[in-house]
C-alpha cells in the first residue's frame, strides 16, 4: 500500500511509529488476498476492496489455494475467513507466519468471522494475525480497519512457538506501567465494529 503524507511502516513492522493519522492513502497498487469458501462474501469483499481502488486481487476459496499463490506471488494485505473447512484460517495464518517466505510472513492479515467469541480472539491472536473483525461488515468498517493496519508500528517478535506482531498494544496514553493486552484491544474494537454495522442495518431498515 503506497502512502504519501508521511513515512511508510516497514513490511515487517519494524520501526517506532507508524504512519501520521494525516497520511493519504493511495491503494490502487496494492495487492490483496482474500481467502474465504463462501464464493457470496468472498465476491462481496472483493468488490468492497474495488471501491477502495484496490485493483490487484487474488481471490481463494481455500487455504491450499492460498499457499500456491503466496509462494510465488508477494502481497500487501490478507483478508481470511476464519471458519473454512479441511484447513481454517487460524492455521493458514500460523502457516505463513511460520513459512520463512520474506515478505510475505510479515503480511498483515485481517480475520473475519460470523461471529466472534472470546476464545476466537484468542486464536486470531495466537496464531500471528493483526486484528480480527466480524460480519456483517461494512465498508467503512472494512477501510477503517485496513487504514489501522497501516498505521499499527508493533514490531514483528518469536516467543516460543509464536511468530507474529507483538500481542500486547504499549499505548502512551495509559496510565504508567500499565499495557493494554492486545487480546483487550480487539475485543474493545470488534465490539466497535458489530456496533458500526448495527447502526448501518437499522439505518438500511
Amino acid at each position: 500500500m503506497s502512502t504519501t503524507g508521511g513515512p511508510s511502516a516497514a513490511a515487517n513492522g519494524a520501526g517506532d511509529t507508524g504512519l501520521h493519522m494525516g497520511t493519504i492513502f493511495n491503494l490502487s497498487r496494492a495487492t490483496v488476498m482474500v481467502v474465504d469458501d463462501n464464493s457470496y462474501s468472498l465476491r462481496l469483499t472483493t468488490q468492497t476492496l474495488l471501491g477502495f481502488g484496490m485493483q490487484s486481487r487474488r481471490l481463494c476459496s481455500s487455504a491450499d489455494q492460498a499457499r500456491a499463490f503466496l509462494a510465488a506471488n508477494v502481497v500487501d494485505l490478507l483478508i481470511v475467513d476464519c471458519d473454512m473447512p479441511e484447513e481454517d484460517g487460524y492455521d493458514l495464518v500460523r502457516w505463513l507466519r511460520h513459512s520463512g517466505m520474506d515478505p510475505n510472513a510479515f503480511a498483515p492479515v485481517l480475520m473475519i468471522s460470523g461471529h466472534i467469541r472470546r476464545s476466537m480472539v484468542d486464536k486470531a491472536r495466537d496464531c500471528g494475525a493483526n486484528f480480527i473483525v466480524t460480519r456483517p461488515l461494512t465498508p467503512s468498517v472494512l477501510l477503517e480497519r485496513i487504514l489501522w493496519l497501516a498505521r499499527d508500528p508493533r514490531p514483528f517478535i518469536q516467543a516460543g512457538d509464536y511468530l507474529g506482531p507483538d500481542r500486547r498494544f504499549n499505548e502512551p496514553t495509559l496510565p504508567p506501567g500499565q499495557i493494554e493486552r492486545r487480546s483487550d484491544r480487539l475485543r474493545a474494537m470488534s465490539a466497535e465494529a458489530e456496533a458500526a454495522a448495527r447502526n448501518a442495518a437499522e439505518q438500511g431498515g
